[in-house]
């Protein structure tokens, strides 16, 4: 994550819609060029977090992870949404072929899903959304760690 100073924040989610509400709300303060990497294991909540999130953009259309297309487009929100799953991408380059830089650098948000596979070509300023379960505290329970850019 580079040597840039970063902010972190923490939220607790007890349910899906406490977590899609957490997105709903981040989406709220979106701008174009910003870039979401969304970490966390299967099952976690990932697409739940996307779904609120593309709400909060304005997207009414049903969102789903693009496990097998890489990348999904909704144009119909208050920004383009570029949603990025890169689940099965075995190096940083395969994502060349789907022109990741024309997005990542392009006029709308990308979130992108198992971000932490192509870490190494992600801008330094993308903001990380690290999601986590603990089971100690309930089978719904997430904590939500937000680390972006000063």
């Amino acid at each position: 994550m580079g040597c840039m100073k970063r902010i972190r924040q923490i939220f607790e989610s007890n349910s899906r819609e406490d977590t899609a509400e957490i997105a709903y709300q981040m989406a709220q303060n979106a701008q174009a060029g910003r870039v979401y990497a969304l970490i966390g294991d299967l099952g976690v909540g990932k697409t739940v977090f996307t779904k609120g999130f593309a709400e909060g953009l304005g997207i009414e259309e049903p969102v789903s992870s693009p496990t097998f297309t890489i990348l999904q487009i909704y144009e119909e929100g208050r920004l383009p949404l570029y949603h990025f799953d890169v689940y099965r991408i075995e190096e940083p380059e395969e994502m060349e072929e789907v022109g990741f830089d024309d997005y990542v650098y392009g006029d709308g948000v990308c979130l992108i899903e198992w971000a932490g596979k192509i870490e190494e070509i992600l801008p330094e300023e993308t903001i990380w959304v690290l999601i986590e379960k603990d089971l100690e505290k309930g089978l719904d329970y997430r904590k939500i760690t937000v680390s972006s850019p000063q």
